[in-house]
């Protein structure tokens, strides 16, 4: 009896089970249970990475003469390298069927996905941001993930990382906010008023803005201006009274 199978998904259960017997590292990739053509793939940040932190949800849509045409790419997750529910333009993907290989993979394309990731080369479908942009789309990654229902059907050990690291994060939260009401109260019973020089802010460039205490800088300045005419009145007398008697000694 023959195999009358599509030749797409029997390639493409081969490569599931290959991926499950071989992960690729920082990835993740589940088939829809009701469509194998459409793949679901998470990437978590590696640690030399701006995207370390993060967990980039997107999908792989395959068509039925799959392997021997590419999938579309899509990103679902912000993340300040690509736009999200955009068709990416790589190599790997349905804009350059004229470089596809049938024999690349999944796995291959996922790893071709994330090492494009990490460079800086615009291509259609990328965008520009700053390292810093990056970390904050890795932070918030974590909670926008947990609003998708597919997500969370694909991929329930992941979500069980999100949920211990929003945890995580939210006692950091708490506990930066008690020292900074305990710190505060410290400096109400020391006699500290907001304004003093122990409140800081952040500014955009990441220094950091002291507030001034209008009245308090220039009772300063007239306090050591008035303690300076002291001395210097002092200093003058005791001229006069040494060349006194100088004049004095001399007669």
């Amino acid at each position: 009896m023959t195999n009358t199978k599509p030749t797409a998904t029997c390639r493409l259960k081969q490569d599931y089970m290959r991926l499950k017997r071989d992960p690729v590292p920082y990835i993740t990739a589940e088939p829809l249970p009701s469509n194998i053509l459409e793949w679901h793939y998470v990437i978590k940040g590696p640690e030399d990475s701006p995207y370390y932190g993060g967990y980039y949800h997107g999908t792989l849509l395959f068509t039925k003469e799959f392997p021997f045409k590419p999938p579309s790419i899509y990103m679902t997750t912000p993340n300040g390298r690509f736009k999200t529910n955009k068709r990416l333009c790589l190599s790997i993907s349905d804009f350059h069927p004229d470089t596809w290989n049938p024999a690349w993979s999944v796995a291959t394309i996922l790893t071709g996905l994330l090492s494009f990731m990490l460079e800086t080369t615009p291509t259609m479908g990328s965008c520009e941001t700053t390292t810093y942009e990056k970390r904050r789309y890795a932070q918030h990654s974590l909670a926008f993930n947990m609003k998708n229902e597919v997500f969370q059907e694909l991929f329930p050990e992941i979500c069980e990382e999100i949920t211990e690291r929003l945890q995580q994060l939210e006692e950091q939260r708490k506990q930066q906010s008690a020292t900074a009401n305990g710190e505060s109260a410290t400096n109400a019973s020391n006699g500290e008023v907001p304004g003093s020089t122990n409140d800081v802010a952040e500014t955009p460039d990441g220094g950091l803005f002291v507030p001034g205490r209008p009245g308090a800088d220039d009772s300063n300045i007239w306090q050591s201006l008035c303690t300076n005419l002291v001395v210097l009145g002092g200093f003058v007398v005791f001229a006069c009274i040494v060349h006194y008697v100088i004049k004095s000694i001399n007669i």
